[in-house]
Formats: structure tokens, sequence, C-alpha cells
């Protein structure tokens, strides 16, 4: 594609006029100005990702209170993040994965296993086959994910076993559970 002069202006001149739209602080109108937004008190987000593994009246506390930390991620060392949802996927906390993802929360392989959702997960398996050997949470498999969906994820669980899947915890983050 070639550029010239004339072309230049005119992108110039309609980037300029949405970003001068009332309540645009960005390309999309109500989009946060990152550069200026304050970060969620770490605090907070580890309060957040904490309650989500047993308490979800708490998170849903904290998320009236801060609406934007839904995606909001720990890491508990040597790269080992969680998201709310992903807790909520590998203690098999049912309730709080609904919860979470009808309030937008993004969907992972591993919540998906839990809640049983055999389609979705088979047909990214069948697009993505390195999925089957991936990593959740602290070092949890898609078997063990599937393990805490119980019987809604049973149909998942004999997938993975067919598929030669055995180990359910891979101490890849150096935290061996006991």
């Amino acid at each position: 594609m070639q550029h010239n002069r004339r072309t230049f202006l005119r992108q110039s001149a309609l980037l300029g006029a949405t970003l001068a739209l009332p309540g645009s602080s960005g390309i999309f109108a109500g989009t946060p100005d990152f550069a200026t937004a304050d970060p969620v008190d770490p605090a907070v987000v580890k309060e957040y990702v904490g309650k989500a593994h047993n308490d979800l009246g708490r998170v849903r506390e904290i998320l009236d209170e801060h609406p934007l930390i839904l995606n909001a991620a720990w890491d508990w060392g040597d790269g080992d993040f969680e998201t709310a949802l992903g807790a909520a996927g590998h203690v098999g906390f049912r309730d709080m994965a609904l919860f979470l993802l009808d309030k937008g929360a993004r969907a992972d392989i591993f919540v998906l296993t839990m809640l049983g959702e055999t389609a979705i997960v088979k047909a990214l398996v069948e697009r993505y086959p390195a999925l089957l050997t991936s990593i959740g949470p602290h070092g949890f498999t898609l078997l063990h994910h599937a393990k805490r969906g119980g019987e809604q994820a049973q149909d998942l669980l004999d997938f993975f076993t067919e598929k030669g899947l055995a180990e359910t915890y891979i101490d890849i983050f150096g935290k061996k559970k006991k």
C-alpha cells in the first residue's frame, strides 16, 4: 500500500477527530487512558485471587469495589500467574467460575474443562493439539481440571485419558504439592 501526504493528512485528521470526541480517552470511546491509570493495589489483587478459591461472597464485594479487577492475575512466584477464574477452575468451584464468566471474565481451556464444556474443549484441542500438555495455575493439568469438574466433565476426563494424559500435576514451579 502506497502512502502519500494526502493519505497521511486524512488519516491524521480522522484520528484527531476520534480522540477529540467527548468521553473518549483513546481510539475507542469509554476505554481508560492506560498511560495515566493507577494500578490496582497489589494487596487487593492478591486477596481477590486468593478468595476466589473458596469465598464467593468476598469476591463479590471486591468486584463491587473494584470492577476492573475482574481479569487481574497474581504471580505466586516464578511466573505462576493465576486469575480468580483460574483459581475457581483448579479447585472445582463451579459457582465461582460461572459467576466470574457471567461478569465477563476471560475463559480459558482449564476452566472450560472443569465446567465440562466438552464441545469447546475438544475443538480447541483438535485445532491446537499442544494444548493437551499445557500447564494451568500452580502446574495443574487439563486432566486435573477434568477430575475437579466431576460428573459434568466426565466426557473430557475420558477424552484426555484416551489421548494418553496421566499426570494431574507437573512441578514446573518448584512447589511440590503434597
